[in-house]
């Protein structure tokens, strides 16, 4: 390609049009600069040849320079000409074989531009190259000759570096020179001369400060106080130029000398003259730089002594000279003593105003009570500034912009009113809000508008953003809208007597189409803060009732223009944004306060309002067709320039125009505008005027009619409105808007926005919403903007920071930006899944999507200082965590094993990751709950997939959670941590706190899944910590009732329930499937404690029901624990009046719960005869159960009857215990004690069960395997029947354990092999073994079948055999 450009002769091609360009003062060819610039850079740095050559023509450097001062003010074009000096002007540097000691005469063959380390410590270069080493490996040292030391420079070197070494450093070298007794200890040509000594003094900042704050002490008038500033601040000036981000040598040696005595008494009086004040301006302007170099490490004791001053009483002259008096308006009469007193001025607003800025980073409180003081007075003292005369029409331009920005840094500080002994903030508010409307009334809306006023640019633009501050601090220091009518004008002009004046926001709309975009954005600013509140919005919307499409109509068109600058669109996006939070009916309410927007067509005379008014504006404006658009054009790319990755690529064509996120310094009026002024406080914004009308484009709209109304229907209104008093500009409907418009690219701050407002449309109209999203394919577009490369770029960026602080603060800005669009995106998907989870769940978007969402999560922000950044990304992780919960809660079976792999891809980034957000459960508590509600619901639907997945064969084998917390050893310490963290969490937060049951909830979460969890638990004693608690509950539960008038546990939301049951949960969830933790809870008492909280988990059922889950986990496969609850509690009781008291041991006090609960209470019912069934395999407990005569209930269940073929529930529970009764002889032989059971179980098998359908069968085929027991089954005929009847049944199951039964009966028992010789029985026994013979002939693929077929082969052996 460079061949092919090297024969078109591009270069000098190029190098014409520059020459054309500045030929004619860049009135021709503008467009075609910049890509001309890019393409030269592209070849020079790629073409060595090119490069030496160019180098050469000072001609070609004359015109460069020259483009770049035409071009100052667009940022994009300076860059380019910069890497184009940077290029050329080292040229010769970067090639080694010219300035080499290399003998070869071969030039060097590669062409990457690279320059030595010492030129990038030299120079600030504008763009970041490759560089090589630091010390030249061809250089050749030489020894001095004797010559070279006889000359004057070199003897003047070494004489001081002689001395500075013989002294040990300057301070005892200045000592020596200064002290009256001087000892010769070495050679007259070393001794310092009075030129060397005067030279050392002021070079060496301790000494030369001192001398100054000397020469300041002795002096004899204002020139020598004046002199000696201006050397303190030269030595100001070589720290910055220092280029060291910490504290220069000027900076460290204030701070140890009492320099603020010297200049205290020239701050303490007011000026009696003009070299006064010439000298108070020179020392208020070397404090404003010193203020200035110690921004981001303030000295404390500077700001206490600066704001002490300012809050000194009478005299307080440095804000007694904000305002000029009457007399000192006489004495201001010549033009020196007015330039010198507008310029007294002027330094302390900048004083103050970087006063403003550093304070906001202090954290000493007292300073911090200091500056809060002082923002109240300095607010009063402002505004009497404003207020200097009732004439607004005689404000002088520079005084009156200098208070405004004075106002502006103020207002912006959050509580600047609420600091004042004598007014309320209220008060000062409205003050404040009263002067503000003046002068834009004076200046603005009195003068016609923007179309006659010549108010200056900085003076609206400081007025306006006062305005927006000052609404944010009355909604914070007064929430309610009492204070709206404050802000409200009388419209209309003092022409029209007749006509009664309105009450409105009207002047607030000539702001929104000023020609400043830095207007125009905060007066749209000032709107959505209006709107937050609903009298606002009222207000609002009454005041634009003259304006061709009233509220609603404007900003929709405001926010589609793509010529707008993003940051305008975007405060727009909001105002819509808060117009949708007010409830709008869905059809016309007369008494109704908000009616949203009104629609209505001229022709047939039909109007809607509120929701189908809504939907048909959208239709009309082509709404979604447009965020399509807009979503497409979005640059999410970064804004730096670099060699290698640059920014300059087609991609990124007007990344600069709003780059930073609509940033205005590039802006450009349009073509129809004047911009013959630039400069930026004298701006008259009679250039404002609105362009003429501009015909819209038609398209064909992407929307289908069946979203919406009927187009016939919806093209008929037209947005509601009178006549048209001040028409808002136009705006192009069209996305394919025609080349002359101006287009911006779209920014993320601006998706951000976009995103917020598609989510309150999904709230106002879901159904309509969520059918919108999908034709346009708004969902999948945006989320394909999520790029979580630009993150990762940019923290590895921060890491490293860059040399220049500006770069870093670029970059900070960015990913801010990006973190706000990522967290409203994670917002919005969420709502779409609440609404219709098809939206996310799409195959070809959910994977991606969370792929992305994982790679956002693990970006590592251990070294990112900037504690704004770091709260941004706390921010976006918390939607990132609700997001997650939400899509497995919402659509786990699609979306639980890519979330999982995904997971497993990273799983040590992730587990770090989620240790430290549990770990802000102080400082970010938002987040530590999103991250472990996460954690918690992707164990549970974890758990449900594994539960449904059981008794699969083609279950998923994609790594789980749960694998991956107990896995690979890698893993180990990863997930030790991420125990640790909940744990301490759990441990470290009060009761009382939300987070404590969400931490709670986590961690029963993990000990479910994760033995490693368990055995952490373990280790750190939480079991026995937990049982400590429960002994703590019993007590303080037991005072309670001896106190008067306290009813324990008669509220449900009491703190102590909820906290003994989060501890029975606890511990059941650590004892499930570990018998180690069952150990140490049987060692820990846990019986004992349980027993004696009985009577109040009596009273209580979700208390009792987990206290029964507990017993039951505790008793399950452990016989040790099982004989523990026989034992007795020896323990004080409360005597209650209650459902019960406690009994002699645990069990006792179960068997009386199961034999008194109702029948209705299913849960508890089903947990006791579980806990029951457990016990049921231990000797010792089957022993208690038949003392206590619990088995007599069992007699008293009665069968269905009528139609009804099903078993009752507590039939089928009393039926599991006595079939883990019949496990063992003993358990047996109690149950054949019964009187009548064999019958009653005969009778219940007739009948079925969903989920246990054959246990009466069970507990014969049980009893039969026992040989004492076989006799008494022969006895009942019934049961013998029965048995053999189950061979015929068409339920396989049945007919495996009636074999079984019928074998195990017969097994070495001759009685029953008789009795089994009945013909009828006989008969059923053979049929039953030929059909399996000829069904199960291969049954080794089925270990059932193969056993029932070897049961009839052993029992027709026996019976054949006799």
């Amino acid at each position: 390609m460079h061949t092919v450009v090297k024969k078109l002769c591009l270069i000098e091609k190029i190098i014409g049009y520059l020459n054309e360009f500045v030929g004619q003062d860049g009135k021709v060819i503008e467009c075609l600069i910049r890509p001309c610039l890019t393409l030269l850079r592209k070849v020079v740095c790629a073409d060595l040849v090119i490069r030496a050559s160019l180098s050469q023509q000072a001609s070609l450097l004359t015109l460069l320079l020259r483009v770049s001062l035409i071009f100052h003010e667009d940022c994009a074009v300076v860059a380019e000409v910069g890497a184009l000096f940077c290029l050329l002007l080292f040229d010769e540097v970067s090639r080694m074989d010219m300035w080499s000691d290399n003998s070869s005469n071969k030039p060097s063959l590669s062409s990457v531009f690279s320059l030595p380390v010492s030129v990038f410590r030299r120079y600030h270069l504008p763009v970041y190259v490759n560089g090589h080493h630091a010390v030249s490996p061809y250089s050749i040292v030489l020894p001095l000759s004797t010559e070279c030391l006889a000359l004057k420079p070199v003897s003047d070197m070494l004489r001081i570096a002689w001395n500075l070494a013989w002294y040990h450093g300057s301070d005892n070298l200045l000592k020596q020179t200064t002290s009256e007794t001087k000892i010769q200890e070495f050679s007259d040509t070393l001794q310092l001369s009075t030129e060397d000594i005067l030279t050392l003094k002021i070079t060496y900042t301790d000494s030369g400060l001192k001398d100054c704050l000397q020469s300041i002490v002795q002096a004899g008038g204002h020139r020598d106080v004046r002199a000696a500033i201006t050397r303190m601040s030269f030595y100001l000036l070589n720290d910055k130029l220092s280029l060291k981000d910490d504290i220069g040598p000027c900076g460290f040696t204030l701070k140890s000398l009492a320099w603020h005595t010297v200049l205290n008494r020239f701050l303490q009086v007011l000026p009696a003259c003009t070299e006064d004040e010439k000298l108070l301006i020179d020392i208020i302007h070397f404090l404003n730089k010193l203020i200035k170099e110690q921004r981001k490490n303030p000295s404390v004791e500077l700001l206490n002594w600066i704001l002490e001053l300012l809050l000194r009483h009478n005299p307080n002259p440095l804000l007694d000279l904000l305002v000029l008096t009457e007399s000192h308006t006489r004495e201001v009469t010549d033009e020196i003593r007015t330039a010198v007193r507008q310029q007294l001025q002027k330094e302390l607003i900048t004083l103050l105003n970087s006063l403003l800025l550093v304070c906001m980073t202090v954290s000493d409180r007292k300073c911090l009570e200091l500056f809060y003081v002082f923002q109240t007075q300095l607010s009063l003292k402002l505004l009497q500034c404003l207020r200097v005369t009732d004439a607004p029409h005689f404000y002088g331009l520079p005084s009156l912009e200098r208070t405004l920005a004075g106002m502006a840094h103020l207002t912006a500080s959050p509580g600047w009113s609420a600091h004042s002994p004598l007014s309320k903030p209220l008060e000062i508010c409205g003050k404040y809000l009263s002067g503000l409307l003046e002068v834009i009334t004076s200046f603005y809306v009195e003068r016609g508008g923007n179309a006659m006023s010549f108010m200056g640019k900085g003076v609206t633009k400081s007025t306006v953003l006062c305005l927006l501050h000052l609404s944010h601090e009355m909604i914070v220091q007064a929430p309610n809208s009492e204070w709206m009518p404050l802000w409200f004008l009388p419209l209309g002009s003092h022409s029209e007597e007749n006509v009664p004046s309105q009450q409105g926001l009207a002047w607030l709309i000539p702001l929104w189409v000023d020609r400043d975009p830095e207007v125009r954005f905060t007066s749209l600013g000032l709107g959505s803060a209006l709107t937050t509140m609903e009298a606002g919005c009222v207000a609002l919307a009454n005041s634009c009732q003259n304006i061709s499409g009233g509220l609603w109509g404007t900003v929709v068109n405001i926010l589609l223009d793509q010529s707008e600058c993003s940051m305008v669109r975007r405060e727009a996006a909001f105002i819509l944004q808060n117009l949708l939070v007010i409830p709008m009916p869905s059809k016309v309410i007369k008494d109704y306060t908000w009616q949203g927007p009104c629609v209505h067509d001229e022709d047939s005379g039909l109007s809607l309002s509120g929701k189908p008014a809504l939907q048909a504006l959208l239709y009309h404006c082509r709404f979604y067709e447009h965020l399509t658009h807009m979503v497409k054009h979005c640059y999410v790319g970064r804004y730096m320039f670099d060699f290698n990755i640059s920014a300059f690529t087609e991609t990124s064509e007007y990344n600069d125009l709003n780059g930073l996120d609509d940033s205005f310094k590039f802006w450009r009026a349009p073509s129809g505008t004047s911009t013959q002024d630039h400069e930026p406080s004298s701006l008259s914004t009679s250039e404002t005027m609105v362009a003429a009308s501009v015909v819209s484009a038609e398209i064909q709209p992407l929307l289908p009619s069946t979203l919406l109304p009927e187009p016939a229907a919806l093209d008929q209104f037209v947005t509601q409105g009178q006549p048209e008093v001040r028409p808002v500009r136009p705006r192009d409907s069209s996305p394919s808007a025609s080349l002359h418009r101006q287009c911006v690219f779209v920014t993320p701050s601006l998706l951000s926005a976009v995103c917020s407002l598609l989510d309150n449309l999904l709230a106002v109209t879901p159904r309509d919403a969520a059918n919108a999203f999908q034709q346009a394919h708004l969902i999948e577009l945006l989320c394909s903007t999520m790029d979580a490369s630009l993150l990762e770029m940019c923290v590895q960026e921060l890491k490293t920071p860059l040399s220049l602080s500006s770069a870093v603060e670029h970059t900070q800005a960015q990913t801010s930006f990006f973190l706000e669009y990522l967290s409203s995106l994670f917002q919005l998907l969420k709502s779409c899944l609440l609404v219709d989870p098809k939206l996310v769940t799409q195959d070809e978007l959910l994977k991606p999507l969370i792929t992305n969402v994982i790679r956002v999560l693990i970006v590592c922000t251990k070294d990112v200082l900037d504690v704004q950044l770091v709260l941004a990304f706390h921010r976006t992780w918390t939607h990132l965590f609700d997001l997650l919960a939400t899509l497995l809660r919402k659509a786990g079976a699609v979306s639980l094993v890519p979330l999982t792999s995904a997971l497993a891809k990273h799983w040590e980034a992730v587990t770090d990751t989620l240790c430290r957000c549990v770990g802000l459960s102080v400082k970010c508590p938002a987040l530590s709950i999103a991250s472990l509600q996460f954690l918690s619901v992707l164990l549970a639907e974890e758990e449900k997939r594994r539960v449904q997945d059981k008794d699969k064969t083609n279950a998923c084998q994609t790594p789980t959670v749960a694998f991956l917390l107990d896995g690979t050893q890698g893993s180990l310490r990863s997930s030790e941590r991420l125990n640790e963290t909940i744990l301490q969490c759990y441990e470290g937060i009060s009761s009382k706190d939300v987070l404590k049951r969400v931490a709670a909830n986590a961690l029963m979460s993990l000990l479910a899944v994760s033995r490693r969890a368990q055995r952490h638990a373990l280790k750190s004693d939480l079991i026995e910590n937990c049982v400590e608690q429960m002994k703590h509950i019993n007590a303080q539960l037991n005072l309670d009732v001896l106190r008067p008038g306290k009813a324990a546990l008669k509220k449900k939301e009491d703190g102590i329930i909820k906290e003994l049951s989060i501890t029975l949960q606890l511990l059941r969830n650590c004892l499930y499937q570990n018998e180690e933790c069952k150990v140490a809870a049987f060692e820990a008492h846990l019986v004992p404690v349980l027993h004696s909280l009985w009577p109040w988990l009596l009273m209580e059922d979700s208390l009792m029901q987990i206290a029964l889950q507990l017993l039951c986990v505790y008793t399950a496969n452990f016989p040790t624990g099982c004989s523990s609850l026989c034992w007795s509690n020896y323990g004080q009781y409360i005597q209650t009046a209650h459902r019960g008291t406690p009994s002699s041991s645990l069990i006792l006090c179960a068997l009386k719960l199961a034999s008194q609960v109702p029948a209705e209470n299913t849960p508890i019912q089903q947990a006791v005869f579980m806990f029951l069934s457990n016990l049921a395999l231990s000797h010792d407990c089957k022993g208690v159960i038949q003392k206590s005569n619990f088995l007599q209930h069992f007699l008293s269940l009665t069968l269905p009857k009528g139609g009804n073929q099903h078993l009752s529930n507590v039939t089928i529970l009393w039926l599991k215990l006595l079939l883990n009764m019949s496990f063992g002889e003993d358990g047996q032989q109690m149950i054949l004690r019964l009187d009548g059971c064999l019958d009653l179980l005969i009778e219940m098998s007739k009948y079925t069960h969903k989920s246990s359908p054959h246990v009466p069968l069970l507990i014969f085929h049980n009893i039969c395997c026992s040989p004492a027991n076989k006799p008494k089954i022969l006895a009942n005929e019934k049961v013998v029947t029965l048995l053999a009847t189950c061979l015929e049944s068409e339920n396989q199951n049945a007919q495996r354990i009636g074999a079984a039964s019928l074998w195990a009966l017969t097994y070495n028992y001759q009685k029953a092999k008789a009795t089994l010789k009945n013909p009828s029985i006989k008969r059923k026994i053979d049929e039953a073994y030929s059909i399996a013979k000829r069904t199960f002939s291969n049954s080794e693929e089925d270990p059932l079948n193969s056993y029932y077929l070897k049961c009839l082969e052993n029992l027709v052996q026996l019976l054949n055999c006799s």
